[in-house]
């Protein structure tokens, strides 16, 4: 499964293409729907910067997916979520997404987008692990499973 190329703005305004503009060879990508699953994010973004810092060319990125709206919608939007981080890296890290959400929550196999959804990509955007929902201990140890078989390889 590919993680389809789209076209989002960080909270710094840097326009970026994706998957080829992820940083990390490892890419953790968090999506979220709707404004009422920032705490399902919060509850990965500890072990994501921890990840980060354990495992060279590891990334955590949190991708908001709004359904596309007016351009004035975009920015008053951006602009809300920009207002409220004031740490510069997580404003880095936060890449909304402003599009058609059924073809794209299809491209993934997302039948819900009732919960988060937790990705590993790497930079072709081939997906090689998922989870969906809050971070748990089995979850979380699975993710590290993962990550220290890739890094052995």
């Amino acid at each position: 499964m590919l993680f389809p190329t789209v076209t989002g703005s960080n909270l710094e305004r840097r326009r970026m293409i994706l998957p080829s503009g992820f940083a990390g060879s490892l890419n953790l990508v968090i999506l979220a729907f709707w404004q009422r699953h920032q705490a399902l994010v919060d509850s990965w973004m500890p072990l994501a910067s921890e990840l980060e810092q354990r495992y060279s060319g590891f990334a955590a990125y949190e991708l908001p997916v709004i359904q596309s709206r007016s351009r004035l919608s975009q920015w008053f939007i951006d602009s809300g979520m920009r207002a409220g981080i004031s740490d510069q890296r997580v404003r880095e890290r936060t890449i909304t997404l402003h599009l058609d959400k059924p073809p794209f929550l299809d491209s993934l196999d997302i039948v819900d987008d009732g919960t988060i959804h937790a990705i590993v990509v790497d930079q072709t955007g081939q997906v090689l692990w998922r989870a969906a929902g809050p971070l748990v201990e089995t979850t979380a140890s699975d993710l590290e499973d993962f990550l220290n078989t890739r890094h052995s390889d």
